[in-house]
């Protein structure tokens, strides 16, 4: 096993983002269209915060109830994407490696990272891709 492989290597580097400036239904279509689970948010090119499948699903009530699409339109009108995304989220660098991630993953409620050079967003790793370079090395 490769003892310090660079986050880099194992990231998702062709990232769908969303500007924090955007409609909520804009994050929807990202996710159903592109069968992703997690969004970076930005103003400009400045990474401002983190968007999930599961902040959605918290706020609507499709799943709950029958018949209450329009309900579910309503709240994600009403809302902005600030006010729905994890603000400030932690990054990490592109030459983070892959266990530093793997433990930040182990030890905190994260499923996904942005991967910063500075602060320009460069990609994302997800548990996903950690399991998968993990299963590489069997």
């Amino acid at each position: 096993m490769k003892k310090r492989e660079p986050v880099k290597d194992v990231m998702t580097s062709n990232v769908f983002t969303v500007q924090e400036n955007e409609k909520l239904a804009q994050v929807i279509e990202l996710f159903r269209k592109h069968k992703i689970r997690h969004l970076p948010v930005l103003s400009g090119k400045k990474i401002t915060g983190m968007i999930s499948r599961t902040d959605i699903n918290r706020l609507t009530f499709g799943a709950l109830f029958e018949n209450q699409d329009g309900a579910d339109e309503a709240v994600l009108e009403i809302l902005s994407i600030p006010q729905v995304m994890t603000s400030k989220p932690k990054v990490v660098s592109v030459t983070d490696s892959v266990k530093d991630v793997a433990e930040i993953f182990a030890n905190e409620e994260f499923h996904a990272l942005p991967v910063v050079e500075g602060e320009e967003l460069k990609g994302i790793v997800t548990t996903t891709d950690i399991i998968r370079y993990l299963l590489q090395q069997y």
